[in-house]
């Protein structure tokens, strides 16, 4: 059985790949001998891939690798092994720019697969390569307020007082608090307000945040465990996997307007052809796409972005108004203005610290 990696149109053009059809001998291909032959080859050896991920989809890799590699053994008859490594997305960026060797990239937004391509290992036009642009799941931004809401925390505007504390991550170092960040600024920008009005907005509400955790995960257990702050700013699925676990019951309030997060996947590139892991790291980013995949997702409070999916979800989200990176103009723009040298956040930093 003679088999032609995808990777051979998609990396040396459809013209090459015809030449390499038109050199196999097609009396081979239909050789019975050839099928009895292939029958008889030995499994392929253990392999093992790593993915590289943002701190809260742990539970629902933990949920979704087992799937997989169960799927992969009876499909192939190869043993395959998904390694992980969680933290911030911003932090998981630069380990893997600076050496850490991922196979997969599941990071928290678009941009930091972006500063990855740009470093060189992913090839351009890896949102091309699955479905719904290379993202896998959605969520928003919740509230995570005290039991009884002291402080009567329901809207955007709620947040701006000077008697309310705010706990939200890092923007430099998590992919969560620029989500955060995007959703304020939004709140007013979509809502008919001016940028000047955005930006006055934006600025007072991180002079209330007294502490800047470095990952989305870190925050919660800032608000919930240290018992720090009368709201955070963290994303719904946390808030919805934690009340299905019971680690803790803190009340959650989704405002609206609210910006749609999105979580993409990529194979980086330079990686699996070093490591020989190609086929399986692109099997497992489709594999994220599936029914079982996604209903994992689902159930550790991640909105789908496939039709079975989204079947599956009916009734367990809340319907929202919801805005995107794309009414801002993209990532390109948004990294430069919002999270560049002496960007809006820079600039939000040193006045507020």
């Amino acid at each position: 059985m003679v088999y032609l990696p995808s990777i051979l149109s998609r990396r040396l053009g459809a013209g090459l790949a015809g030449t390499a059809f038109a050199s196999l001998s097609l009396a081979a291909l239909a050789s019975p001998a050839a099928f009895a032959a292939d029958k008889k080859r030995p499994a392929a050896a253990p392999q093992s891939i790593l993915l590289v991920s943002y701190a809260v989809t742990k539970s629902a890799y933990d949920q979704i690798i087992p799937k997989f590699e169960a799927d992969w053994k009876k499909k192939t008859g190869q043993s395959v092994t998904v390694k992980t490594s969680y933290g911030g997305s911003g932090s998981q960026t630069r380990a893997v720019i600076d050496g850490l060797a991922a196979d997969v990239v599941g990071l928290a937004l678009s941009a930091d697969v972006l500063k990855v391509q740009e470093a060189g290992l992913i090839q351009p036009g890896w949102e091309r390569e699955n479905p719904s642009n290379s993202i896998i799941t959605n969520s928003v931004v919740a509230f995570f307020v005290r039991p009884g809401n002291p402080k009567r925390i329901n809207s955007w505007k709620d947040l701006d007082n000077k008697d309310v504390d705010v706990i939200t991550a890092n923007p430099k170092t998590s992919g969560g608090a620029r989500w955060n960040f995007l959703a304020l600024y939004g709140s007013v920008t979509q809502e008919g307000g001016s940028e000047d009005a955005a930006r006055k907005y934006v600025t007072t509400v991180y002079k209330n945040v007294d502490v800047l955790p470095k990952d989305a995960r870190e925050a919660t257990d800032t608000f919930v465990k240290r018992n720090k702050g009368d709201v955070l700013l963290n994303y719904e699925n946390e808030a919805i996997l934690a009340r299905k676990t019971g680690d803790w019951t803190v009340p959650y309030k989704l405002p609206s307007p609210n910006i749609l997060i999105e979580g993409p996947i990529a194979v980086v590139d330079k990686n699996v052809d070093k490591h020989g892991t190609r086929k399986v790291a692109e099997a497992f980013a489709k594999f994220l796409y599936t029914p079982e995949a996604q209903k994992a997702f689902v159930a550790n409070g991640f909105r789908p972005v496939t039709a079975e999916g989204k079947a599956f979800a009916k009734g367990k989200f809340q319907p929202l108004k919801t805005f995107t990176v794309a009414d801002f103009g993209g990532w390109s723009n948004v990294s430069k203005k919002f999270f560049g040298k002496g960007g809006f956040w820079d600039q939000i930093f040193a006045k507020s610290r």
